[in-house]
């Protein structure tokens, strides 16, 4: 069973959360003098559209022509399917459906924005975007974008994924970008980091840190970011809005369910659907599943942090462990950061949203039974969402309570090969970390 939109129900406009929230958002400090940040400062680093779309109160933003066409040309609408085969094995009487953003022609969630972003930065006279990236979906993503819109795009990827995922590096540079692993010798606080460890995994926070240093010495370059910032997640929201649609077609979802690392996939679903209970419409249910090894849902702390590791960025307050948390090297790269979402923090906080996390072999355990019952390989990071359903799935059965699950499968996993080969070999580590910066210890 599968729903499949046409070209013409390609959303028209990205919902934005913001006028809808429980509380406003805390405003972002300025790093060097912890006030309340000057938009113009902003400038600097992403392009001006990009800016006033963050600040923005609009609780819709039209899509232009142009985005919506190269929305056509990468796969959206994408499909949704149910997942029969995997309730039979569960023996549940839930119903599975999910939202499949693999259909993309890179292969994840992460060209929504990406196209966006692009199409900005080329308005506004843009010459170069550079941008960080973990497992390689956004950086695959950007430098897609970049070719199609005629930017160049360079690429810093956390060094422990261009390791263990090289031919995503291989696709970035077919795109036509530069890829570099971080930290790197390019930068100042890439040297830095490899000062203290010459073997240093990297991460989503050193690798944003270099990207914004790299920026800010070239003028015709401009920062783009797969995460975290309002733009950003509403951009992801062309998902959620042709699932509300998809759904029509076959019933009402009780519980919706998406992986979490800064919170764009999870919002690109839920939010048109956190707007319903918001507004008092629906009583849905929301779940962001995380990793043991990175759990800033479920043990960060709520204040102000930066939002890269060497202290480039505004101050955010949102929950974190700490910008300095050395996030071990799991497969699910694109979840490993040390903060999230505010506008996801504020939902938690209100008990919209609720989290979880799942050690990595038990994730990985959940995408070999979605593997062989479904045939679609999850990537690691969408396979947290995936561990989320069948947890859900099974305490319906327990309970032995119908329920209609939705979840957002946001990439597929065959670049991710490297990560299945050492699970099925027994070769995969479950980190449970301990120290974390944001809590004093």
């Amino acid at each position: 069973m599968k729903a499949v939109l046409p070209d013409s129900k390609i959303p028209k406009r990205w919902y934005n959360i913001l006028p809808d929230l429980p509380e406003p958002l805390a405003p972002p400090l300025d790093p060097e003098t912890d006030e309340p940040m000057e938009p113009e400062k902003l400038l600097r680093i992403f392009a001006e559209e990009l800016v006033k779309q963050e600040m923005s109160t609009e609780r819709y933003i039209e899509i232009p022509r142009k985005v919506r066409e190269l929305y056509a040309k990468i796969g959206r609408p994408t499909p949704l399917f149910r997942a029969t085969n995997l309730e039979k094995a569960l023996g549940t009487p839930a119903r599975i459906y999910f939202k499949y953003e693999g259909a993309t022609v890179t292969g994840s969630h992460k060209i929504n924005t990406a196209l966006a972003q692009a199409y900005y930065a080329k308005e506004q006279g843009i010459e170069k975007l550079i941008t960080e990236t973990g497992a390689g979906q956004w950086g695959t993503a950007l430098s897609l974008a970049g070719a199609l819109l005629g930017l160049k795009a360079r690429v810093y990827m956390a060094r422990a994924s261009y390791a263990q995922k090289p031919y995503r590096k291989t696709i970035m540079r077919l795109y036509g970008a530069e890829v570099y692993p971080s930290p790197s010798e390019r930068t100042e606080i890439g040297r830095r980091f490899l000062r203290e460890d010459p073997n240093h995994p990297g991460g989503l926070g050193i690798a944003i840190s270099e990207a914004i240093e790299d920026v800010l010495r070239d003028g015709n370059a401009r920062y783009a970011l797969g995460s975290v910032l309002n733009h950003v997640l509403m951009h992801q929201t062309v998902i959620g809005l042709e699932a509300m649609e998809q759904m029509r077609e076959f019933e009402e979802p009780d519980v919706i369910i998406g992986c979490v690392g800064g919170g764009s996939n999870f919002a690109g679903l839920a939010y048109p659907f956190v707007k319903e209970v918001l507004e008092g419409k629906a009583d849905y249910k929301f779940i962001a599943v995380e990793p043991r090894a990175a759990p800033t849902m479920t043990r960060g702390v709520y204040r102000y942090d930066f939002g890269d590791s060497g202290g480039y960025t505004p101050k955010m307050k949102m929950h974190t462990l700490g910008h300095t948390y050395y996030v071990p090297p799991i497969h699910a790269g694109g979840l490993r950061y040390h903060g999230l979402a505010p506008t996801l923090s504020v939902l938690i906080n209100h008990g919209v949203v609720t989290p979880v996390a799942y050690h990595q072999n038990d994730v990985f355990r959940a995408a070999e039974l979605f593997t062989r019952t479904e045939g679609i390989i999850p990537a690691p990071e969408s396979a947290h969402a995936v561990k989320g359903a069948i947890g859900q799935a099974i305490r319906a059965k327990a309970e032995e309570r119908e329920e209609v699950i939705l979840f957002n499968l946001s990439g597929h996993g065959l670049l991710d090969l490297k990560g299945y080969e050492d699970y099925l070999d027994g070769k995969l580590e479950d980190y449970e970390p301990e120290h974390f910066p944001a809590l004093g210890g």
